[in-house]
């Protein structure tokens, strides 16, 4: 029996059967993939400290006294006896006015209670003389009396001339006009040979203490609660004012030390702020009557305050969520309570303790209950982060 050859179809066949053969065998031989990496992210570790919250508000310095130099008595002026621009003693004499009009009439004065004078020692004799008279009715008693009535006006005399002269003297006294406190004297407002009179309504020049400034800053009345609960916790702890802060311009503190004295009774019904006054001492007179500065408030103090990067709260549902760590090192989002944010830093007010572990950076990879690779979080390593990109484009 002859055996039939195959043909072109039969072996097409057969070439396909061995193909698939040898690919099922291959797929029989892969091997299975690899398990995913856990996530790399960056962690740290809540802590609690003290924190102290305050309000950089506006404020202009005012000088704790001020007073207005003015002539008790009308002249001309003769001399002005101080450097303006300088620190004056209480007392020293500033201006002259010329002293000659008061010298003569303390002169006259006092040359009018020596006629008074006279006049009484001579009723007064004359009194004694009629006394043992009267009393041995050598003389009538109405003699007598107008004797003594006599004396007792000269007495009155001598005590009217005593006022004058008084008075006389402290006119010419107060020709050198003095400096009513100690302090810094402005510019002469008088020059040599003007008239002044008491009743002038411009003073002649005006000095400023300033060895303490006053700074006057305005706040909201909605904060003036909070300040008041911080002033009684510091009074209760240390006592004496709370203290507050003078800042430049730029940010910088002065160096100098204060504290707030009192709050105003009147809110500004335009703005709704109530007037804080703080007492600064000024040393070095860096602070001058009528300058802007910044006055560093505080608002409120906590003991035990928990802090989290800006960057490690994350929202979801438009509530906040903090990525936690267990002790296993798995992920959890705990939904937290958000106070003031500090220097990029939020406080806690619930939802975290004291010694647990949160996600700052590389959350976007995590899910709840996954395993992650944790390292430490540093915030120099963060900010140089966000640095590096930002001069990769300025080049």
């Amino acid at each position: 029996m002859k055996m039939k050859k195959p043909g072109r179809h039969g072996s097409a066949c057969a070439l396909l059967a061995t193909l698939s053969i040898a690919l099922l065998a291959g797929c029989g031989q892969a091997e299975p993939e690899s398990a995913q990496p856990a996530p790399d992210v960056a962690a740290t570790t809540v802590k609690a400290a003290a924190l102290t919250l305050a309000d950089d508000l506006p404020g202009r310095v005012a000088a704790v006294r001020v007073a207005e130099i003015r002539p008790q008595v009308s002249g001309i002026v003769q001399r002005r006896l101080f450097e303006q621009g300088t620190e004056v003693r209480a007392g020293q004499p500033l201006f002259q006015i010329n002293p000659a009009p008061f010298k003569a009439d303390q002169d006259t004065a006092a040359a009018a209670l020596q006629r008074a004078e006279a006049a009484l020692a001579r009723a007064r004799v004359q009194t004694a003389r009629l006394q043992p008279l009267v009393e041995a009715d050598a003389i009538s008693r109405q003699v007598y009396d107008d004797a003594v009535s006599q004396r007792d006006q000269a007495s009155a005399d001598v005590a009217q001339a005593r006022a004058t002269l008084a008075r006389r003297q402290l006119d010419l006294k107060f020709a050198t006009v003095e400096a009513p406190i100690s302090g810094r004297i402005d510019q002469a407002l008088v020059t040599e040979g003007a008239l002044v009179a008491s009743g002038d309504s411009t003073p002649m020049a005006r000095i400023q203490q300033i060895d303490q400034v006053y700074v006057d800053v305005r706040q909201p009345a909605a904060s003036l609660e909070a300040l008041r609960d911080a002033v009684l916790t510091h009074q209760s702890g240390s006592g004496g004012g709370l203290p507050a802060a003078v800042l430049r311009d730029n940010g910088e503190p002065y160096g100098v030390t204060g504290r707030i004295l009192f709050s105003g009774v009147n809110v500004d019904p335009g703005t709704g702020d109530v007037l804080l006054r703080v007492l600064v001492d000024n040393p070095k007179r860096q602070l001058l009557p009528g300058m802007f500065v910044r006055a560093r408030i505080p608002r409120a103090h906590y003991a035990d305050a928990l802090t989290v990067p800006q960057q490690a709260v994350v929202r979801a549902e438009g509530k906040p969520r903090i990525w936690t760590l267990d002790a296993s090192g798995h992920a959890h989002l705990a939904p937290v309570e958000l106070g003031e944010l500090v220097e990029r830093r939020y406080r806690i007010q619930s939802g975290l303790k004291a010694g647990q572990k949160i996600v700052v950076e590389g959350m976007e990879r995590l899910a709840e209950g996954v395993a992650v690779s944790a390292h430490d979080w540093s915030a120099s390593e963060s900010v140089a982060a966000v640095a590096a990109p930002a001069s990769a484009s300025a080049h």
